[in-house]
């Protein structure tokens, strides 16, 4: 069998999968990627954007999903007000959230607001109350875990963009797109699972 990996930059309100069990009327990856049995490594919620991996190596997925492996995942979160230091220390430190205490997180403020893509439909703008950016690179990946970490330290996440995923990233991808990895990028892939054959 020949193995594929491509990385697909979802657009907010895509589910990360091919079909819609629930028949929720959302659109699908299959609107995007035409690629046969191939499937998502992880997902993002609907109401997330970003850089998703999707391979039909089931070795290659269970390795990036498994938690006990560590693989790092970055996002750029942009939330409502402005973290304090006391805020990111306990983001790096891990939260408690629905009973479970987060692995230790790299969290920092963006200097700037990053280059993306406008989101459609836009994040609700509150005129008094200003948003920040902060990067998180997390080695875990639980369901909706950004979005409950920066809510327990009270500040909420209006938009959130996986921008990384270990060494793969967005780049120049826009929402929509989707490329196949490059020899390098598979290369580092394998060094990085000590996968036999990717």
């Amino acid at each position: 069998m020949a193995w594929q990996h491509i990385l697909f930059y979802k657009p907010y309100g895509v589910l990360s999968q091919f079909t819609d069990r629930q028949e929720t009327e959302h659109p699908t990856l299959k609107q995007f990627i035409s690629i046969p049995n191939i499937y998502p490594v992880g997902r993002l919620d609907r109401d997330s954007e970003g850089l998703l991996l999707l391979s039909n190596h089931g070795g290659l997925q269970h390795q990036l999903c498994d938690p006990k492996f560590g693989h790092p995942r970055t996002y750029w979160v942009q939330v409502e007000r402005i973290p304090d230091t006391a805020a990111l220390q306990k983001l790096k430190q891990g939260v408690t959230i629905r009973n479970y205490r987060t692995r230790p997180t790299q969290a920092s403020l963006l200097a700037e607001p990053p280059s993306l893509p406008p989101r459609t439909p836009p994040i609700r703008v509150r005129k008094h109350i200003p948003t920040a950016w902060i990067t998180m690179t997390l080695y875990e990946g639980r369901n909706r875990q950004v979005r409950r970490m920066t809510a327990a330290v009270g500040f909420p996440t209006l938009r959130l963009v996986r921008v990384a995923i270990a060494h793969l990233q967005l780049k120049d991808l826009q929402p929509g797109q989707w490329r196949h990895l490059s020899s390098p990028e598979i290369n580092q892939l394998q060094s990085l699972t000590h996968l036999p054959h990717l």
